[in-house]
């Protein structure tokens, strides 16, 4: 069942975006600021150049969410899933249903 984006995720589309083409030049910056061999006058003006970058360039912006959902909460990262897929009438749980049905490669569901 594939949902309509709705505002959260057009607006996260839109920081990995910027994150994304921003990512070389924060790294060189951010590389020039904190390396201590340089005069401190280079220093600072990396410093100052990284300040100029959008805030929502850097990647602590980026929220992780759910691939089918778009869940922001109780996401699993290394499959991109949400542990509940909230539903009209019960709750079904995404990640153990592709568990037991062998659609996530190499996860199981456990049982002892």
């Amino acid at each position: 069942m594939s949902m309509r984006p709705n505002a959260r995720v057009l607006r996260d589309i839109a920081k990995r975006h910027t994150v994304h083409s921003n990512e070389l030049l924060r790294t060189a910056y951010k590389y020039i600021a904190r390396n201590t061999t340089l005069p401190s006058r280079v220093r600072y003006m990396a410093q100052l150049e990284l300040n100029n970058f959008p805030a929502k360039s850097r990647p602590a912006f980026v929220k992780d969410r759910c691939i089918e959902t778009s869940r922001g909460r109780g996401v699993f990262t290394e499959f991109g899933l949400c542990r509940v897929r909230i539903c009209a009438l019960l709750p079904q749980y995404q990640f153990r249903r592709k568990a037991v049905h062998h659609e996530i490669p190499g996860v199981e569901k456990a049982s002892w």
